[in-house]
C-alpha cells in the first residue's frame, strides 16, 4: 500500500513546481495524516520543515530543489514510493538554547544544526566559557563561538575550521570563530550531556547576538546550551547516502 505523503516546498519557483508535479502524481494529505512528509529544497528549508512538524512523530524525507542539499536526497518525480520505503532513517536531537538579555527578557529555542554567538558591534566579542558549572575558559576574544551537533558540524562549524562529527558519537563540537586570544585554541570536544554555558564580558561595549538555526536574540548577556533528548527528529535518506556516510565521505573531499 502506497505511504500517504505530505509535500511541502519552499518559496523558491523550482520547489514550487516541483510540489505541484508530485502532488499531481501521488497525491497529498495534510501533515498530521501523513505517513512521511517530503521536503522540496534546500537544507535551510529542510530545517524548517524539521521544526515545523517536530511535534508529529514522522519522519521527513527531503528532496533537493535547492543549493547545497546535505541533508536532502536527489531529486525525482519518479518510483518515490519505492524509495520511500527502502530509505534509512536518522535520528537527530537538537540543541536547547536559553539566552538572557541585560533587561532580564529570556529566550528559548531548539537547534538542530547548532547555536551561535557572533558579535553584533564593531569590537570582538568577550566570553566566559563554562561547561557542567566548572569555569573552562576565563576570557575568549573572538568574533563568536558556536556549539554544533554532529548533524550540523559540516555547516557553519565546519566553515569556522570545527571537526565535522559522525553520528552517534554522542559528542558536541565547541568551536570559536576568528579566535584573537587565545589565538591558538582550537576548540573542543564535549560530552553530548554536556551543559554549555556562554558570558559575555562588557556586553555594552562589546554587543552579541545569538542564533539557533534561523532564531536571532540581541544584546544577549549569557547563553546556556544543551542537548534535548526529548526531541527526536527522524530524517530519510536513500540506501547508501544515509547522513552518517555523507559525514565521513566529507571528510575525503
Amino acid at each position: 500500500m502506497a505511504p500517504k505523503i505530505a509535500f511541502t516546498a519552499s518559496r523558491a519557483e523550482v520547489a514550487q513546481t516541483a510540489r505541484a508535479a508530485l502532488i499531481t502524481r501521488y497525491g497529498n494529505v495534510a501533515p498530521e495524516e501523513a505517513d512521511v512528509i517530503v521536503a522540496l529544497g534546500g537544507d535551510g528549508f529542510m530545517l524548517q520543515t524539521l521544526h515545523d512538524v517536530q511535534r508529529l512523530d514522522t519522519p521527513v524525507y527531503g528532496m533537493n530543489r535547492g543549493t547545497i542539499g546535505f541533508l536532502m536526497n536527489t531529486y525525482s518525480e519518479t518510483d518515490l514510493p519505492a524509495r520511500l520505503q527502502a530509505a534509512e532513517e536518522a535520528e537527530l536531537n537538537p540543541l536547547s538554547m536559553t539566552a538572557i538579555c541585560a533587561d532580564g527578557a529570556m529566550t528559548e529555542a531548539l537547534a538542530i544544526n547548532e547555536v551561535s554567538l557572533l558579535r553584533s558591534g564593531p569590537q570582538a566579542a568577550k566570553l566566559k566559557i563554562t561547561v557542567d558549572g566548572r569555569l573552562r575558559m576565563a576570557e575568549l576574544v573572538c568574533d563568536g563561538a558556536l556549539v554544533s551537533t554532529p548533524a550540523g558540524s559540516t555547516a557553519y562549524n565546519y566553515s569556522a575550521h570545527g571537526p565535522i562529527i559522525p553520528i552517534g558519537s554522542e559528542v558536541l563540537a565547541l568551536t570559536a570563530m576568528s579566535a584573537f586570544r587565545p589565538r591558538r585554541w582550537r576548540g573542543a570536544l564535549l560530552p553530548k550531556k554536556a551543559v554549555v554555558r556562554f558570558d559575555v564580558l562588557e556586553p555594552e561595549k562589546r554587543p552579541v547576538m545569538a542564533e539557533a538555526d534561523a532564531n536571532s536574540v540581541m544584546g544577549v548577556t549569557s547563553v546556556e546550551i544543551r542537548s534535548d533528548p526529548s526531541v527526536v527528529h527522524r530524517i530519510l535518506f536513500d540506501p547508501g547516502h544515509g547522513l552518517e556516510e555523507r559525514l565521513i565521505n566529507e571528510q575525503f573531499t
